[in-house]
Protein backbone atom coordinates (compact mmCIF):
# COMPACT_ATOMS: atom_id res chain seq x y z
CA UNK A 1 0.00 0.00 0.00
CA UNK A 2 1.18 3.52 -0.75
CA UNK A 3 0.28 6.95 0.57
CA UNK A 4 0.14 10.57 -0.49
CA UNK A 5 0.23 13.60 1.79
CA UNK A 6 -2.04 16.38 0.53
CA UNK A 7 -0.69 19.96 0.52
CA UNK A 8 -3.11 20.96 3.31
CA UNK A 9 -1.77 18.13 5.50
CA UNK A 10 1.83 19.18 4.76
CA UNK A 11 0.93 22.73 5.80
CA UNK A 12 -0.69 21.37 8.99
CA UNK A 13 2.47 19.42 9.85
CA UNK A 14 4.67 22.46 9.23
CA UNK A 15 2.34 24.68 11.30
CA UNK A 16 2.55 22.32 14.28
CA UNK A 17 6.34 21.98 13.89
CA UNK A 18 6.73 25.77 13.86
CA UNK A 19 4.49 26.03 16.92
CA UNK A 20 6.92 23.84 18.88
CA UNK A 21 9.87 25.85 17.59
CA UNK A 22 8.19 29.10 18.67
CA UNK A 23 7.82 27.58 22.14
CA UNK A 24 11.60 27.01 22.12
CA UNK A 25 10.96 23.26 22.11
CA UNK A 26 13.33 21.98 19.42
CA UNK A 27 13.25 18.47 20.89
CA UNK A 28 9.43 18.37 20.74
CA UNK A 29 9.47 19.72 17.18
CA UNK A 30 11.90 17.03 16.07
CA UNK A 31 9.99 14.28 17.90
CA UNK A 32 6.77 15.50 16.30
CA UNK A 33 8.11 15.12 12.76
CA UNK A 34 9.41 11.64 13.56
CA UNK A 35 6.11 10.70 15.20
CA UNK A 36 4.09 11.82 12.18
CA UNK A 37 6.29 9.71 9.93
CA UNK A 38 5.93 6.66 12.21
CA UNK A 39 2.18 7.13 12.53
CA UNK A 40 1.71 7.32 8.77
CA UNK A 41 3.86 4.20 8.45
CA UNK A 42 1.49 2.43 10.84
CA UNK A 43 -1.52 3.53 8.78
CA UNK A 44 0.06 2.16 5.62
CA UNK A 45 0.38 -1.22 7.36
CA UNK A 46 -3.10 -1.21 8.94
CA UNK A 47 -5.28 1.37 7.16
CA UNK A 48 -8.52 0.27 8.80
CA UNK A 49 -7.14 0.90 12.29
CA UNK A 50 -8.25 4.51 12.45
CA UNK A 51 -11.55 5.64 13.93
CA UNK A 52 -14.28 6.26 11.35
CA UNK A 53 -15.58 9.84 11.25
CA UNK A 54 -19.05 10.88 10.23
CA UNK A 55 -19.06 14.12 8.29
CA UNK A 56 -21.59 15.74 5.99
CA UNK A 57 -19.08 16.29 3.19
CA UNK A 58 -19.93 13.34 0.91
CA UNK A 59 -16.53 13.60 -0.80
CA UNK A 60 -15.09 12.44 2.52
CA UNK A 61 -17.16 9.28 2.92
CA UNK A 62 -14.97 6.76 4.72
CA UNK A 63 -12.87 9.40 6.50
CA UNK A 64 -10.85 8.03 9.41
CA UNK A 65 -8.57 9.54 12.03
CA UNK A 66 -5.49 8.24 13.79
CA UNK A 67 -3.51 9.89 16.60
CA UNK A 68 0.06 10.96 16.04
CA UNK A 69 2.23 8.73 18.23
CA UNK A 70 3.06 10.48 21.54
CA UNK A 71 1.08 13.56 20.40
CA UNK A 72 -2.43 12.15 20.92
CA UNK A 73 -4.10 15.57 20.65
CA UNK A 74 -2.93 15.75 17.04
CA UNK A 75 -4.76 13.46 14.66
CA UNK A 76 -4.19 12.35 11.09
CA UNK A 77 -7.34 12.50 8.94
CA UNK A 78 -7.18 10.17 5.97
CA UNK A 79 -9.03 8.16 3.36
CA UNK A 80 -8.18 4.65 2.19
CA UNK A 81 -9.29 4.27 -1.40
CA UNK A 82 -8.11 1.89 -4.09
CA UNK A 83 -5.02 0.86 -2.14
CA UNK A 84 -3.90 4.46 -1.59
CA UNK A 85 -3.88 6.20 1.78
CA UNK A 86 -4.67 9.89 1.25
CA UNK A 87 -3.51 12.00 4.20
CA UNK A 88 -5.91 14.94 4.04
CA UNK A 89 -5.18 16.87 7.25
CA UNK A 90 -3.08 16.62 10.41
CA UNK A 91 -4.91 18.68 13.02
CA UNK A 92 -4.79 19.42 16.72
CA UNK A 93 -8.04 18.47 18.44
CA UNK A 94 -8.60 22.04 19.66
CA UNK A 95 -9.03 23.27 16.09
CA UNK A 96 -12.52 23.67 14.61
CA UNK A 97 -12.46 20.29 12.88
CA UNK A 98 -15.93 20.48 11.36
CA UNK A 99 -15.14 23.80 9.69
CA UNK A 100 -11.72 22.65 8.46
CA UNK A 101 -12.91 19.28 7.19
CA UNK A 102 -16.09 20.51 5.52
CA UNK A 103 -14.00 22.34 2.90
CA UNK A 104 -11.56 19.48 2.38
CA UNK A 105 -11.74 17.41 -0.80
CA UNK A 106 -10.41 13.90 -1.29
CA UNK A 107 -8.45 14.54 -4.47
CA UNK A 108 -4.68 13.99 -4.06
Amino acid sequence: MTHVIRPAARADILRQYRFYLAQDALDAATRFLRAVEQSIGQLVKTPEAGSPKIIRNTALAGLRSWPVKEFNDVRIYYLNRSGLIRILRVLHGKRDLRKLLVTTSEEP
